[in-house]
C-alpha cells in the first residue's frame, strides 16, 4: 500500500494502468483531451505489477485497473471517472489538483 501512496503522490493525477486494456487507453485518452498530462504507470510492465494490482483491489478498485488518483486521492475506476466527467465534477477536482488551470 506504500508504494501505491506513493506513486500516486508524485502527480496531480496519477493512473494505474495495463498496456493491453481498452478501457485504460479510453481513460487516459479522456484526460489527455482534457488538457492534463497524468503520471501513467503500466503495471503489467512493472516486476511488482501484481502487488500494486492487489493494493489497488484493496482500495476498491475492481478490476484492478484503470485506477485513477486525482490530488494523491483514489477516485476510482473508469466508471466513476466517466461519471465525474459527464456530471461535470471531474473539471473542478483536477482544477483542485492543480492539474487544470483553467
Amino acid at each position: 500500500m506504500d508504494r501505491v501512496a506513493k506513486l500516486a503522490s508524485q502527480k496531480a493525477v496519477v493512473i494505474f494502468s495495463k498496456s493491453s486494456c481498452g478501457m485504460c487507453h479510453a481513460i487516459k485518452r479522456l484526460f489527455y483531451e482534457l488538457g492534463v498530462g497524468p503520471a501513467i504507470y503500466e503495471v503489467d510492465e512493472d516486476s511488482r505489477g501484481k502487488e500494486i494490482e492487489w493494493c489497488l483491489m484493496r482500495l476498491g478498485c475492481n478490476p484492478s485497473v484503470p485506477a485513477v488518483f486525482i490530488g494523491a486521492k483514489f477516485v476510482g475506476s473508469a466508471n466513476t471517472v466517466m461519471t465525474l466527467h459527464l456530471n461535470g465534477s471531474l473539471n473542478k477536482m483536477l482544477r483542485d489538483a492543480g492539474a487544470l488551470w483553467l
